[in-house]
């Protein structure tokens, strides 16, 4: 893969995340040569791509590379021999967000970005279109690799293994890393330090094991572990019991409050809709403060202030990754592959998060044998859902849809399914053509 330059193409370009990516890219510049940034959004993103490519612009200036940033609105022209595209779209925009909040809390179920009802919509939104992205990459980059951003990272990993015969895909979460982050802090050591073994499956994957050096320190950061709030900014950090955590024995990630303490999430979702503080309203007012500073002409690094999105440090992960699989580097990173028997409890064709050996030829997922048993049926339900909801993504089949909606977790009442699946096919109707043929 070794080349003197590299095109990159970015699908989802006017996001605010952009100037975390460019600050990764400028970074590592040494051993990741990129000439070529090509910045690609949809007409209702215009505006945003214009704002977020000048500062990148900026940046590269500012770092005095020579990094050409192109910005366009044609897809097609710009994967034109990439050698690595990024996806970080959102269909619909936040107010589609904001809807697969609010809708479910009427009924008393959580509906978030990548779990329950909210997630299996962003599926249905989001896995069409990164199906197309694909047809076109056959056609005029069949050598790049599809690094995938997108919520719901692990379903939309799996729609493009069940779905496609495209293999060079990669589905990358921030969370593993922002676990690695809690525990380096909970050691109060530096991040490099430390490797945690993962498995599960994307916004469901657990630490099985912790290492310090190299040594295992798992029973000490358990015990830090059970003190501690940590989560991301999107999910309420309230604190896990100390004896369910003994009893788990493998760290949870942030998510898992979801299905583990789901009466009290669902409630303190339910008080943020009734007060305008939903995740996706959130987000919007902090997005729209991040493009004020990004007007800037001044403005020539990432702001600080991007922290506060519940995605911050995902640039680490993503030029890390690029950067590896570039350099053929070997080291070890969680991503969302093919599980290929790594995880001997889910099937073998199955996309899975997990730790792999980073290559050229892209993830080798480490073996991490049968998932502890308190866990595993948990981990199946939602692979089953999982598989049934990008059936349904790419039929626009309402009998499978509603079976996705009823099996997942979060929900488990076919009539408060169907309730809440005919309410938001009608809401997102738009960006859903598969359903409404």
């Amino acid at each position: 893969m070794s080349k003197k330059s590299l095109k990159i193409v970015t699908i989802g370009g006017g996001s605010s995340y952009t100037p975390e990516l460019v600050e990764g890219f400028i970074k590592r510049y040494d051993h990741l040569p990129v000439t070529e940034l090509w910045l690609v959004d949809v007409e209702q993103g215009r505006e945003k791509l214009e704002i977020v490519g000048n500062l990148a612009k900026r940046m590269v200036e500012q770092a005095g590379l020579p990094i050409e940033v192109h910005l366009t609105l044609d897809r097609r022209s710009a994967l034109k021999d990439a050698d690595f595209v990024t996806t970080q779209l959102r269909v619909g925009l936040l107010d589609a967000r904001i809807l697969d909040e609010t809708i479910p809390a009427k009924y008393g179920v959580l509906g978030q970005e990548t779990n329950g009802p909210g997630g299996l919509f962003k599926g249905f939104r989001t896995i069409p279109v990164i199906l197309d992205i694909i047809k076109d990459m056959e056609e005029l980059c069949p050598d790049a690799w599809l690094i995938n951003f997108a919520n719901p990272a692990g379903m939309v990993t799996e729609a493009v293994f069940r779905h496609t015969n495209w293999k060079k895909f990669v589905g990358l979460c921030n969370v593993p890393i922002g676990m690695v982050r809690q525990t380096a802090d909970l050691l109060e050591v530096e991040m490099d330090r430390v490797r945690i073994d993962f498995a599960g499956l994307n916004h469901m994957v657990y630490g099985l094991r912790t290492y310090l050096d190299g040594k295992d320190v798992s029973k000490e950061v358990m015990e830090k572990y059970k003190g501690s709030r940590a989560s991301m900014k999107n999910i309420t950090a309230t604190p896990w019991g100390n004896e369910f955590l003994e009893g788990l024995g493998i760290m949870p990630c942030g998510y898992h409050r979801y299905y583990y303490q789901f009466n009290a999430m669902v409630e303190h979702q339910q008080e943020d809709v009734k007060k305008g503080e939903a995740r996706g309203q959130v987000v919007k007012r902090v997005e729209a403060e991040l493009f004020e500073l990004y007007k800037d002409v001044n403005l020539k690094e990432k702001p600080k202030q991007l922290e506060q999105r519940g995605g911050a440090y995902y640039s680490d992960a993503a030029c890390n990754l690029i950067a590896s699989m570039y350099n053929d580097t070997k080291d070890i990173q969680p991503v969302n592959t093919l599980n290929m028997g790594a995880i001997a409890s889910l099937p073998m064709d199955c996309a899975v998060e997990v730790s792999c050996v980073i290559t050229k030829e892209g993830p080798r997922p480490l073996a991490m044998g049968r998932l502890p048993i308190q866990v595993e049926g948990l981990v199946q339900q939602m692979k089953s859902f999982e598989q049934v909801a990008t059936d349904a993504a790419v039929s626009g089949d309402y009998n499978t849809a509603l079976v996705a909606m009823t099996i997942n977790p979060l929900v488990r009442d076919e009539n408060k399914a169907k309730l809440i699946l005919d309410e938001m096919l009608e809401a997102h109707k738009v960006y859903l053509p598969q359903f409404f043929k």
